[in-house]
């Protein structure tokens, strides 16, 4: 008997996921525990598992589908020895159940449509019918390249960036007239949005606009810390330490030692966390990701450095597991390496702050009323006003700052 592939939900409270691509064809064989596609959180690629042995049928929705709602069939899977012929029966009523499937109700409810319509019946994404009515396109003069001939966002996407006289334009609603897109002058690329940049556009929107942001910067001398860098990966065999690991090293303790900066905000109550859990920012060409290093203050300089590398790098590969980028009590963000002075970074919701790290360079400074030259790095800490005041952010920066340059009382 055949059985529907729906949508998993693979985060918490998620409605919606996006579909990045097929790595299994219409026609080939399945076993149980084969990845069948990779699915984007705005996070990162996610693999899509088997769970039962069969043949894929029938593929409902396809590569790059975009907010696709958890619980939608989005394809079938024949049991094994079964004729395709089912195939047609089976899937008669699937375009019909996306066009009305409501998140809200739950991800298994699905509602029905007449057969009979007063037009020729459209095969289009979720995804595209929205774009399509948002920007008042007419999706029955399009030409599908899903499967099947099915309309899909890319579809839509060239429909807008094509001539307006080209371009099917749906009859207006009454009540609200909507005017054919306006073609941008000049010549442009249209880089498709995948569901990592569109959430993290919406989340840090969200956070400038909804999250009273103020600023703290401090400048850190680490010509100490950088003789005990090189002095310790002398010595060691197996790991090789980088200015960043002692930095998460100075933030987990500097967040032990003022567990007021270690909170998040809600109109109930400021929640203070009793771990210390600090995402470390990670740059990918799918945007920017925060892997989670758990309970950083308990970890030493060489457990964090080659924990951070390793998190680092399946990010930048889309390999991290979801659990290892949910939570975290703190980020810290260093575009040191690209040689930026300072910067201030935005909120990750909901924690509370958001430490950016400049270039550490050689600068003067003056010492008992004599000038010298210190390494210098500059660093301007983020923080939401409603959970935790100046002073709490000025005495983490404080300690911090101790840390950073008596790097010896991190090692005890």
């Amino acid at each position: 008997m055949s059985l529907p592939i729906r949508m998993p939900a693979i985060a918490a409270n998620a409605t919606h996921t996006s579909l990045a691509r097929w790595l299994k064809q219409e026609g080939e064989p399945v076993s149980i525990g084969e990845t069948l596609a990779e699915l984007e959180t705005d996070k990162a690629v996610v693999e899509l598992v088997a769970e039962h042995d069969g043949v894929l049928g029938r593929i409902l929705v396809g590569d790059a589908s975009n907010d696709v709602p958890v619980g939608q069939e989005i394809a079938i899977l024949l049991a094994p020895g079964e004729d395709a012929s089912v195939l047609d029966t089976v899937v008669a009523a699937a375009p019909a159940a996306e066009a009305t499937a409501s998140p809200a109700a739950g991800p298994m409810a699905v509602g029905t449509t007449p057969l009979a319509e007063a037009r020729p019946r459209v095969f289009a994404s979720p995804l595209a019918r929205r774009l399509a009515r948002e920007r008042g396109l007419a999706l029955e003069g399009l030409r599908g390249s899903g499967p099947h001939g099915r309309i899909v966002r890319r579809d839509v996407e060239h429909a807008l960036a094509a001539p307006i006289s080209t371009v099917p334009v749906a009859a207006p609603a009454p009540a609200a007239p909507v005017a054919a897109p306006v073609a941008p002058s000049g010549k442009w690329t249209a880089i498709p949005n995948n569901g990592m940049r569109r959430t993290i556009a919406r989340r840090l929107s969200e956070s400038k606009q909804t999250v009273p942001h103020f600023y703290l910067s401090v400048d850190c001398e680490i010509d100490r810390l950088l003789a005990l860098r090189t002095e310790l990966n002398g010595r060691a065999k197996d790991f090789r330490l980088s200015v960043n690991d002692f930095i998460v090293r100075a933030v987990a303790l500097a967040l032990r030692d003022v567990p007021a900066a270690n909170a998040s905000w809600t109109d109930e109550a400021i929640l203070r966390y009793d771990t210390v859990d600090v995402c470390v920012a990670v740059a990918t060409p799918g945007g920017l990701v925060t892997p989670v290093v758990r309970d950083a203050d308990r970890k030493g300089l060489a457990a964090l450095s080659t924990e951070v590398r390793e998190l680092a790098e399946r990010g930048r590969d889309n390999r991290l597991r979801p659990e290892e980028m949910s939570g975290g009590s703190f980020t810290i963000s260093n575009l040191g390496m690209y040689g930026i002075k300072s910067f201030s970074a935005i909120i990750n919701p909901p924690q509370s702050c958001i430490l950016a790290v400049g270039q550490a360079e050689q600068r003067p400074v003056v010492r008992e009323g004599e000038l010298a030259v210190a390494t210098v790095m500059s660093c301007t800490l983020s923080v939401d006003h409603r959970s935790v005041d100046g002073a709490v952010g000025a005495e983490f920066l404080a300690a911090f700052r101790r840390y950073v340059e008596q790097p010896l009382d991190m090692l005890l």
